[in-house]
């Protein structure tokens, strides 16, 4: 399995800028830029407003200067445009976008409300809350829940870290140029509605990307089931927990050993055996421990016997708590790659309190560990030692219960086993596991989404 489909970067507000003075650097002019974001936006409000008037809000900066270009583009298709500004231009490129817009220009305070809003007041430039009166003013403006498009990014979040800082929810926004953090992270992406990127003509480049689903090559005449991948999972005082995973792994991989698991309902194709038998097996392409494990002292020392073998790990669940700061150099000396699969508690419990987005610790948690970090949650991020990352985007809300990581990581180290790259096996695998969620549908358990990997698997075929 690999991740075969073009990335899709996603870029912070200083790699945004650093782009554009590159194409500027080859020719390019800020008003040139300007100019087809502003004419992409009139065109989204086109398509997406169906003609109706429209109010512009403008704010001092580009981003302003993006709404003064699409209020001129709308105007010459015959809509009905109003523009309000919120002070006065402060760019050169803004007071020229402002200066060609021939019609009437009213404060923010003073406007009325229209079908079609279009949010052009900050973009990316905001990183504090919004003061009172421009909330009041974008609360009044809103209140009939008109049909609301923001330019790059919704005024009110952060752009870089995804926080929410006052916003009003779109339902549409208008990425200029590359996605930005706050279009796939929590909670400014719920903010966003429906987002599409607009081509300005410039070259976006990062080690961030969003997740695209995995491409899946069905086995050739050549395979058995030792080369699709042997996964052993070890088991510990809650049984029930690594059968989830086992459950999930025999849908990927060939062949599936479990210890500590007897009495499960597993299919009889998932192979009993003794935690050394397995530890000493080696075919094994990958261990899976953790799920069900128990944090006492018998469960520390069998992580301490599983982290000394040489085949690639995952860890999850109750391996994540046992584990500590202290552990990450002898990690990060291992030649084959671990990959651990923390929820936003454990991640706490190991890390600490790291800076930045949740992009930004994630790729310093993989750093310290030496490992692939699987940060789950509603916007789940993986990332490599490398600075590496792909971000998925939320998955159904009904995998917010019990037992739904013990199947990711079942997956995870089904596509492990292998022989895939530890960042592609992780990210194959959150996209399987969201796809297989969404196919189960409403009110699901976690014991359903197996039974829904094989129809996950032929999507991607």
């Amino acid at each position: 399995m690999r991740i075969s489909e073009t990335p899709v970067p996603i870029l912070t507000a200083a790699e945004m800028l650093a782009a554009e003075r590159s194409a500027m650097a080859q020719g390019e002019t800020v008003e040139t830029l300007m100019e087809r974001a502003g004419r992409a936006v009139a065109e989204a409000v086109w398509r997406f407003g169906g003609g109706r008037p429209a109010l512009i809000l403008c704010g001092p900066g580009n981003n302003g200067g993006d709404g003064y270009v699409a209020a001129r583009y709308l105007a010459k298709r015959g809509v009905d445009v109003r523009v309000a500004a919120f002070g006065l231009p402060g760019t050169d490129a803004s007071r020229a976008a402002r200066d060609a817009w021939a019609g009437p220009v009213k404060a923010l305070e003073d406007a009325d409300d229209a079908p079609v809003l279009v949010d052009a007041l900050f973009g990316t430039g905001l990183a504090r809350p919004l003061g009172d009166t421009l909330a009041k003013n974008l609360a009044r403006l809103t209140k009939r829940r008109p049909f609301t498009v923001a330019v790059d990014v919704p005024s009110g979040v952060g752009s870089d870290d995804g926080v929410n800082l006052g916003a009003v929810s779109a339902h549409l926004t208008l990425a200029l140029g590359a996605l930005k953090p706050a279009h796939v992270l929590q909670p400014a992406a719920a903010l966003c509605g429906i987002v599409k990127v607009a081509d300005i003509g410039v070259t976006a480049e990062s080690k961030v990307s969003l997740l695209t689903p995995p491409h899946i090559q069905e086995p050739g005449p050549e395979s058995h089931k030792y080369r699709r991948g042997l996964v052993g999972i070890i088991g510990g005082e809650m049984p029930g927990a690594g059968a989830l995973s086992a459950l999930a792994a025999i849908r990927i991989a060939g062949y599936v050993l479990v210890s500590g698991m007897d009495g499960m309902a597993l299919p009889h194709a998932v192979v009993h055996r003794p935690c050394e038998a397995i530890l000493e097996d080696r075919r094994v392409g990958a261990l899976l421990v953790g799920p069900g494990l128990g944090r006492g002292p018998e469960a520390r020392q069998r992580l301490d016997q599983i982290l000394e073998k040489s085949c690639p790990i995952v860890l999850d669940a109750d391996a994540l708590m046992l584990l500590g700061s202290d552990d990450f150099p002898e990690m990060k000396r291992r030649m084959s790659p671990i990959v651990m699969t923390p929820h936003a508690g454990e991640f706490a419990a190991l890390f600490g309190e790291l800076s930045g987005s949740k992009i930004d610790r994630a790729c310093a948690a993989a750093k310290i560990s030496g490992s692939v970090i699987v940060f789950k949650g509603p916007d789940t991020v993986i990332a490599c030692p490398d600075g590496r990352a792909r971000v998925a985007q939320s998955g159904p809300g009904w995998l917010a219960t019990a037992g739904t990581g013990d199947v990711l990581a079942g997956i995870v180290a089904a596509l492990l086993a292998s022989g895939r790259a530890p960042h592609d096996a992780a990210s194959a695998a959150v996209w399987l596991h969201a796809e297989a969620a969404r196919l189960a549908g409403p009110a699901l358990i976690a014991d359903e989404i197996p039974f829904h990997i094989p129809a996950a698997v032929a999507a991607c075929l």
